[in-house]
C-alpha cells in the first residue's frame, strides 16, 4: 500500500502507512495488529482519519439498486432492548441501519430520511417492507415533502425481506453464527462492496 505523506500525517510518531493500517483493521475486526500502540492514540487516529477514508472509498463502492427491503427487528444493545431497523438492496447490500429505543413511525421516519440521505445509493424506485403500519404511512408524508420520488412504491411483502433476515450474525433459532453469513457491515471499512 503506497501512501504519500502529507500534511495530515505530519507530526505522527508512526508512518503514515501503519496508521492507516491500523484504522483499516480496527474498522473491521478486533485489533491486534503487532504494533505496540496506546490504545487512546489508536481512538484518536480513528477519530482523525477514518471520516477521510469513508469519503475517498465511497466513490468505489458498487453502487446499491433501487429495490429496498426494510424491516426492523428487536435486539439486545448493552443489556438493553432496542430495534434495529435497517434496509438492504435486492442483492443484499446494506444501504443503512438504525438504533431506535421505540417501533413508531416517528422512528420509521428518521431511518428512511438518514437511508436517502447516504452517499451512493440511489433512490429507491420500491421499497418493500414487512408488516409495520408506520412505513406506508411514512412512504407518503416523504413523497410529500419530495424526498422519494412519486413513482416510489411501498409494498408490503414479508417474505421479500427475508434476504435482509438472513444478513444478521446468527441463526434465529439457535443463536449460533452460522459459517458464511456476514455480520451486519459496521461502516465502509468493513463492507462488502468494496
Amino acid at each position: 500500500m503506497a501512501v504519500v505523506q502529507g500534511q495530515a500525517f505530519k507530526g505522527r510518531q508512526f508512518a503514515a502507512e501503519v496508521i492507516l493500517w491500523a484504522v483499516r483493521w480496527y474498522l473491521m475486526f478486533p485489533i491486534s495488529c503487532g504494533v505496540s500502540v496506546d490504545h487512546t492514540t489508536l481512538f484518536r487516529w480513528i477519530q482523525a482519519y477514518a471520516p477521510e477514508l469513508e469519503k475517498r472509498i465511497r466513490p468505489h463502492l458498487r453502487p446499491t439498486n433501487g429495490s429496498w427491503r426494510v424491516d426492523e427487528t428487536y435486539v439486545r444493545v448493552k443489556g438493553k432492548w432496542t430495534y434495529l431497523y435497517r434496509a438492504v438492496d435486492s442483492t443484499g447490500a446494506t444501504i443503512d441501519f438504525l438504533l431506535a429505543a421505540r417501533r413508531d413511525a416517528a422512528a420509521a421516519k428518521r431511518f428512511l430520511q438518514n437511508a436517502l440521505r447516504a452517499p451512493g445509493h440511489p433512490r429507491p424506485r420500491v421499497i418493500n417492507v414487512d408488516g409495520n403500519p408506520s412505513y406506508p404511512k411514512v412512504v407518503a408524508e416523504l413523497k410529500g415533502e419530495r424526498k422519494l420520488g412519486r413513482r416510489c412504491r411501498c409494498r408490503t411483502c414479508p417474505y421479500l425481506n427475508n434476504i435482509s433476515g438472513t444478513r444478521s450474525s446468527g441463526d434465529q433459532t439457535t443463536g449460533q453464527r452460522q459459517p458464511g453469513v456476514p455480520i451486519l457491515s459496521r461502516g465502509p471499512a468493513d463492507d462488502p462492496r468494496i
